[in-house]
This record gives structure tokens, C-alpha cells and sequence, in this order.
């Protein structure tokens, strides 16, 4: 049976195709089988179409996808240039089929330039020439085979090297006071991200020595100025890309620190010019800054004035007679932030006259020996010139030469302008007598008043301080002074001691006005209380009240212990 069916359906099939083509060309033919034949192939039609538009759908999805992916274009090129140079950007999309074309975009929109590449796994160079408006954000797009790709992106900055690098400074121009501020920047006439570096002195200022200088941005800031910090100063500004340095630096710029001057003080001196005299008043600073401008006045009178550039001194000559008083004079100094005065002096010389007298006071150690001798002369006159003598003859000032022409130094010291006469060591040799003679310094002619000779010898008394009234002079040591120290000494002592008792009397004084107040305020309290019970309540604000005034109280009680402890 199963072979015989085999060719029965299939030349049904056959024949129910074969009437199918015939019925397109003569739909008159065979019209018995023509509906079971047209209802066949409609059946299989609609069963066909549904189950081939999912597959069509999808395969256009995938083919899309495939496409969209396969070509991953990048880009390469750098992320800073220099302004006038030239740069230059790789665009790759490896393993795409040739051609490919590629096209540089600048900020998503702007198409800078289009290479087509011919060559498998060769990138499309596109070389740039940077100006201002070259910088942005730069992508690549590769098309190839009806498929298109976008590469990443590359933010271009362009820097502009610094130019025309000159020092500017606030004061201008760069001349300060000690203490004050001063404010330094490095400006250019063209240039974008720098840095600066600054140097003092030729050597370049550490951003650690923050101690000197402030370093902020391209300023150099000195808030408190001292004369270290006067010198000379510049900066460089300088920019990099890669590896490339571009450096500008200015001119060197001095910066002056003046020093406000002191208060001036004031002196005179005498000289004879032929019959007549001269005086010399000099007028001085200890500090200060030039220039400076000096004036005399006498008698509120300005009688000169000078300005001093290199030293804070000026002198100035006036009219002298010995004996007479000239009057008053002030010195006064002016600069652009000071104007200070001296105290005022008499212009009077007094000429040398009178007694002419020699003290003699003698310093001992601790072993009761003469450690040395003190010998002054009393004398009255303004300008004194002072010789000594002893034995009648002149004791020289200087050191003098023994026979093998070594330097000797001498037993003896002048001091306070030869007014004292110090012997270091007194034996039989320097045992003597010893005066003082005296004329006028500004007159070499003029005459000589001399005192007594006084006898300086090894004393055989000497004055014994011993504290406490100690009787043992081995257990306390010996402390062995002169008759006019140990007047002297007494003085202190006393003067310090009565001192002292007054603030004792002040301070008991102080504590009882405490302690006797403190003592009123109980007595006033306790007096309220009996008077006017208090309430057993009270309100809030009456609390606060209570709470206020105690504060004040305490306030007051600080202010007084404070007071007292002043």
C-alpha cells in the first residue's frame, strides 16, 4: 500500500501545481480543481509570513548593531601647545576595511579638516598651526563601509608665553620705612599659565622663607620691613608644556628701607680765631635715615639749616664769648614722616677759674692690699684742659718708649677727660705728690691754675665694712671700700629701706579698707533682714533682678581686689 500511495500524492501535488501555473496564464482552465488548489497555496502564505517577519526584524537589529560597532576610531595629539607653534592629531580606526575616511571636529560642530586613508592600520594626520582660537575640545569621526565611529576627545589648551616681564611696586617708587608694608609684583604684557619665581639679591627667594616674604600669585609681599630687606630685586615668569620651558624676567628693581630717626641731641664747642672765639654746634641722630634736613635755633630763633645725605649729623657755627650766656639752643630734624627736637642747651662758656683741689680715694681687695689708687681733680670751667704732675714733673698722656724701644705701658690711667688719674699700682716708686693744673682748652696761651700737691702713699688705715657686726673676720668675708663709697652705700640702704616700709604702710593701709568694707556690706545685710523679712516667693524677673545685682557685686569686689593688688 505504501508504495502505491507515494506516487498517487505525488502526482496529486503535481497536478494541483501544475493548474496553479496554468490558472495565472488561463484562469479559464480546469476549473474543478481550481479552488482546492487556490485554497491550499493561500493557507500556506498566511502560515509563512508571521513566522519570517520576527527573523527579519531581528536579523536587521543585529546587522545594525554590528555595523555601529565595528569601527572604534582614536585620537592622539597633545593637551597643551605653545601659541604660534604647530601641533598635530593621529586619528586611527584599526582593523576597518579601506577606504577610511576621517574628519576632525572641534567642540562637537566645527570641522577643522577631512583625510581619507588607503592603507590598512595607518593613521590620517592632521597638523594644526595653534592660535587662540585653536583651543577646545577636539574629537576624530572614521567612516568605512557605510559604518561610522567616534573616537574619544582631547581638550587642547593653548599657553601663551610670557612677555615684555617687568617689576612693579606698591609704594612706588620702592622706598619704605622699617615697619611698614611694601607690595611687589611681577607683571607681563602678555602670557597665561605662569609661574613666577623671584629673586633677591641674585639669589632666588624660597617659597619656605616665609618668615622674610609672602609669595602669593606674582606678587611678593612684605608686611613688616626691616633694613635686611633693602636690596635689589626681579622675577622671572616662566610656562611649560611637556617638556618645553619658555622663561621672561624683568629688570632689577632696588627697594630702600629707611630707618625713622631718633631724637636728636645737641653739644658745642669753642675755638679762638685770632682775637676773637668761635662756637661750633653739632647736632646729631643716633639713627635715621638720609636725607635729613638739620636746623639751629637760638633763643627760638632759627639761625641755620642743613640737609644731611650721607650722615644724620650737621654742624653749625655761631658766635662765642667766653663768660657770656648766648642764649638757648635747640636742635630740630625734618623728613618727609618725622619732625622731632632736641632738648634745649645754654650756650654759655664758663672760662677756668677758681680753687683747683685733688681727691684721693684708695680701692682695696678682699686681702686688705691697695688693689689701685683714684685721684681727681676738682675744677670749675666749662672747657678744661687737665695735666697732671707728679713730683713737679708732667706726666705724659701716651705710652713711652724704654731703651730697647719696647712699649711700656704706665702705672697710670687718665679717665673722665683727664678729670681722674688712676694708678694701678702704688709701691715706693709711685709713692709721691701728686696735683692737678688747669687752663682753658681753646686757648693754648691762656694761663694755668694749679692746685696743691697732695701726698699718695701706701696707706697705713683703711676703713674695714663688715655686715652684721661681725667680730670674726675668718667666718665673713672682708669687703674694704673708701670713705665715699661707704657714704654712698649708706645712702642706698637707707633710701631703700624707708622705701620699702612706705609700701608696707600703703599695702596694710589697702587690706583693712577691704576687709572694713566687706565687714559694712555684712552689717547692712544683716540690718535689711531684720527689717524687711524676705518673701518665701518670688517672681522670675525678681530672680533675674537678684541674680544681676549679684554679679555686679562681684564685679565690683573683683574691681577692688584687682585695684588693691596694683
Amino acid at each position: 500500500m505504501k508504495p502505491n500511495m507515494q506516487p498517487n500524492m505525488l502526482s496529486t501535488w503535481d497536478t494541483c501545481v501544475t493548474p496553479l501555473t496554468l490558472t495565472h496564464t488561463q484562469p479559464n482552465t480546469y476549473n474543478k480543481p481550481e479552488k482546492p488548489c487556490q485554497t491550499q497555496s493561500t493557507v500556506m502564505k498566511n502560515l509563512q509570513t508571521p513566522a519570517l517577519l520576527p527573523i527579519l526584524a531581528l536579523t536587521n537589529v543585529i546587522v545594525k548593531i554590528i555595523a555601529s560597532v565595528s569601527i572604534h576610531p582614536m585620537l592622539t595629539g597633545p593637551d597643551m601647545a605653545y601659541l604660534r607653534t604647530r601641533v598635530v592629531f593621529h586619528c586611527i580606526a584599526p582593523n576597518s576595511s579601506m577606504p577610511v575616511s576621517y574628519e576632525l571636529m572641534q567642540n562637537n560642530s566645527v570641522l577643522i579638516a577631512t583625510r581619507t586613508n588607503l592603507q590598512a592600520d595607518q593613521p590620517a594626520s592632521f597638523f594644526l598651526k595653534v592660535a587662540a582660537t585653536t583651543e577646545g575640545l577636539y574629537h576624530c569621526r572614521a567612516t568605512s563601509g557605510g559604518s561610522a565611529g567616534v573616537s574619544n576627545r582631547i581638550k587642547l589648551t593653548v599657553v601663551t608665553p610670557a612677555s615684555d616681564t617687568r617689576l612693579t611696586s606698591d609704594p612706588s617708587p620702592p622706598v619704605v620705612y622699617q615697619g611698614s608694608c611694601i607690595i611687589l609684583s611681577c607683571v607681563v604684557t602678555e602670557g597665561s599659565h605662569l609661574s613666577y619665581a623671584w629673586l633677591f639679591n641674585r639669589k632666588e627667594v624660597a617659597p619656605s622663607n616665609s618668615f622674610f616674604f609672602n609669595l602669593t600669585g606674582n606678587k611678593l609681599v612684605i608686611k613688616q620691613v626691616t633694613p635686611e630687606h633693602a636690596g635689589n630685586y626681579s622675577c622671572i615668569a616662566w610656562s611649560r608644556v611637556q617638556d618645553a620651558n619658555r622663561f621672561s624676567g624683568s629688570t632689577e628693581v632696588q627697594v630702600t628701607v629707611k630707618v625713622y630717626i631718633s631724637k636728636p641731641e645737641i653739644a658745642f664747642s669753642i675755638t679762638k680765631e685770632g682775637d676773637g672765639y668761635r662756637g661750633n654746634v653739632t647736632c646729631w641722630s643716633s639713627r635715621g635715615s638720609p636725607p635729613i634736613n638739620f636746623s639751629l635755633s637760638i633763643d627760638d630763633k632759627e639761625v641755620g639749616a642743613f640737609i644731611a645725605t650721607e650722615f644724620p649729623a650737621a654742624w653749625f657755627s655761631v658766635a662765642m664769648v667766653p663768660g657770656l650766656d648766648m642764649g638757648e639752643a635747640r636742635c630740630q630734624v625734618k623728613t618727609e614722616m618725622q619732625e622731632l627736637m632736641s632738648d634745649p642747651v645754654t650756650l654759655e662758656v664758663v672760662p677756668v677759674g677758681g680753687d683747683v683741689k685733688v681727691e684721693v680715694g684708695y680701692l682695696y681687695r678682699a686681702d686688705s692690699t691697695v688693689a689701685a689708687t683714684r685721684l681727681s681733680c676738682r675744677v670749675r670751667g666749662t672747657f678744661p684742659y687737665i695735666s697732671w704732675l707728679f713730683n713737679d714733673s708732667v706726666l705724659p698722656s701716651e705710652t713711652h718708649l724704654d731703651s730697647s724701644f719696647q712699649p711700656v705701658l704706665p702705672y697710670y690711667v687718665f679717665t673722665h677727660h683727664r678729670r681722674t688719674l688712676v694708678l694701678t699700682t702704688l709701691g715706693p716708686e709711685e709713692s709721691g705728690y701728686y696735683s692737678c693744673r688747669v687752663r682753658d682748652s681753646y686757648d693754648r696761651s691762656g694761663p694755668w691754675v694749679e692746685s696743691e700737691a697732695v701726698l699718695v702713699q701706701v696707706p697705713d688705715r683703711i676703713f674695714q665694712f663688715m655686715p652684721g657686726g661681725t667680730s670674726s673676720p675668718e667666718t665673713v668675708p672682708k669687703v674694704f671700700i673708701t670713705t665715699t663709697e661707704l657714704i654712698t652705700a649708706e645712702v642706698i640702704t637707707i633710701a631703700f629701706c624707708c622705701f620699702l616700709l612706705l609700701m608696707l604702710v600703703v599695702g596694710a593701709a589697702c587690706v583693712y579698707k577691704i576687709f572694713d568694707h566687706e565687714q559694712a556690706v555684712a552689717r547692712i545685710n544683716m540690718t535689711n533682714s531684720d527689717a524687711l523679712p524676705l518673701p518665701t516667693l518670688s517672681s522670675p524677673l525678681e530672680g533675674n533682678q537678684a541674680d544681676v545685682s549679684s554679679t555686679q557685686c562681684d564685679v565690683q569686689h573683683q574691681n577692688q581686689v584687682v585695684e588693691v593688688t596694683l
